[in-house]
């Protein structure tokens, strides 16, 4: 299958890096063809333009500052997404990804007015995350990651198809023994992608 493994996160040395790194390994092994796509080293630019949002449901062309990435999105047919949840929220540079590549025409369609799904290439989602705060602090603010992920990413892709989100809450008060589980969760999550 081929995986388009979002990443964001600006430290090589972070847990994430980690995570990250466990990511691409496992699904490799399996057997999977990884599109590693890291937002920071390939120094994506999540600022929507100003002639962008005026052409935002304009047909983009192979011209397009984005379609390179458009078109790892429409190649893959899973997608793993892997960044620390900050603010209580995505990453600047994850959040505009998908701004500026999740358009009109690419992850969904009007039709009378209303959003109907195009992403029917990708066949499973997968989110690995850490959060600083507890998974009591992220439901008292409605934990909008998971949220984003469980109910508008999977609308967007082909219906039915499986969605997992793993979280490592209280990384503020993590140990070695909590990493490792957590990495070993994740481990066993891709080797089963």
């Amino acid at each position: 299958m081929n995986v388009l493994v979002l990443y964001a996160h600006p430290v090589e040395t972070s847990f994430n890096a980690g995570l990250h790194r466990t990511i691409v390994e496992r699904l490799k092994a399996a057997g999977h063809n990884v599109d590693d796509c890291d937002l920071y080293a390939e120094n994506f630019d999540p600022r929507l333009t100003r002639a962008e949002r005026l052409g935002y449901h304009d047909q983009r062309g192979p011209d397009d500052a984005v379609a390179g990435y458009v078109e790892r999105l429409q190649r893959a047919e899973a997608l793993v997404l892997s960044f620390p949840v900050w603010n209580y929220g995505y990453p600047a540079i994850l959040k505009g990804f998908f701004d500026r590549v999740f358009l009109p025409g690419v992850s969904f369609k009007l039709v009378d007015g209303k959003v109907r799904p195009t992403l029917q290439n990708i066949h499973k989602l997968a989110a690995v995350t850490t959060y600083g705060g507890s998974r009591f602090r992220a439901m008292l603010m409605s934990d909008p990651p998971r949220r984003l992920v469980k109910r508008l990413l999977r609308a967007t892709i082909k219906p039915g198809a499986p969605v997992s989100y793993l979280a490592h809450y209280s990384m503020n008060l993590s140990t070695d023994e909590t990493r490792s589980r957590f990495i070993a969760r994740v481990a066993a999550n891709m080797d089963a992608f």
